[in-house]
């Protein structure tokens, strides 16, 4: 009964936090692809690739719906991987639907026409990959009209939080924040759209100000799927254990990750 979680690196392990927390009772499979990460860099066949070898990994391990909690890969690949690459038993979800409906304030199932919505000037920071997709605002337009989606490609960042320097992380995080509000100088909206993003949040909120609601993954994607399984708990897949694999170092991995939740991760080679 494990839900596969699939990260390029090491931050969608802010969304197994949350949906661990959220469901103690479902065992997740999680896997790193630290062997090709970042993905922000990469083409859209690259990260297709990376993404569906990843995902079958998850499938092979007993995972019957598989997160993919990396918002390039939910950009770059999903949509191709849900027309024409997931077998009909499965199911693969990314990370920008729960954002989608916090905003919109809608659920996605509901396919009645665009409307207007309360927020309307929305800043989105992502990787340059996620950025050059344009996927957010594309699944935005289906729901919501009159919205302005102002985007900033948040270069080094991901690399900085791996690296465990947050000293630098957090310089680059206003430097890319500067930069937008040059653009959109009053957001009422922020959207984090990284799942690396959540450990700089408050360094976010800081510089975007006070009056901009910041929107974090994490948690919406934990009480999304929480919703998902509910209404299909049959999508619970055949595994039973509990596992952390990775395509990298597993001893390097483990040490990356527990610094990262702060608390004892042990990995295994994928």
């Amino acid at each position: 009964m494990a839900v596969g979680i699939f990260d390029s690196g090491l931050g969608g392990l802010t969304v197994l936090d949350a949906v661990v927390r959220r469901l103690p009772e479902v065992p997740f499979v999680y896997l790193g692809d630290n062997a090709h990460t970042p993905y922000g860099v990469r083409d859209a066949q690259d990260v297709y690739d990376l993404t569906t070898a990843a995902t079958q990994r998850l499938f092979d391990a007993g995972c019957d719906l598989v997160i993919l909690a990396c918002n390039t890969a939910s950009a770059a690949a999903l949509r191709r991987m849900q027309e024409s690459w997931v077998p009909s038993d499965k199911r693969v979800l990314g990370v920008f639907v729960p954002l989608i409906e916090a905003l919109t304030e809608r659920r996605w199932g509901d396919n009645s026409p665009p409307r207007e919505v309360a927020v309307k000037d929305v800043a989105l920071f992502a990787t340059p990959a996620t950025v050059r997709s344009r996927a957010f605002q594309r699944e935005l337009a289906f729901r919501a009209i009159g919205v302005d989606v102002e985007a900033q490609a948040c270069g080094g960042v991901v690399d900085a939080i791996e690296d465990g320097d947050l000293i630098l992380a957090e310089a680059l995080v206003r430097s890319h924040v500067d930069a937008l509000l040059r653009k959109m100088p009053e957001p009422q909206a922020a959207i984090l759209g990284c799942t690396h993003y959540p450990l700089m949040q408050d360094v976010f909120q800081a510089a975007l100000g006070p009056d901009v609601q910041v929107y974090s993954q994490a948690d919406l994607v934990a009480e999304s799927l929480a919703d998902y399984l509910t209404r299909y708990p049959h999508r619970i897949g055949a595994g039973h254990e509990a596992a952390f694999l990775t395509t990298g170092n597993p001893a390097r991995v483990s040490d990356k990750a527990t610094q990262f939740l702060k608390r004892r991760i042990t990995f295994q080679s994928a």
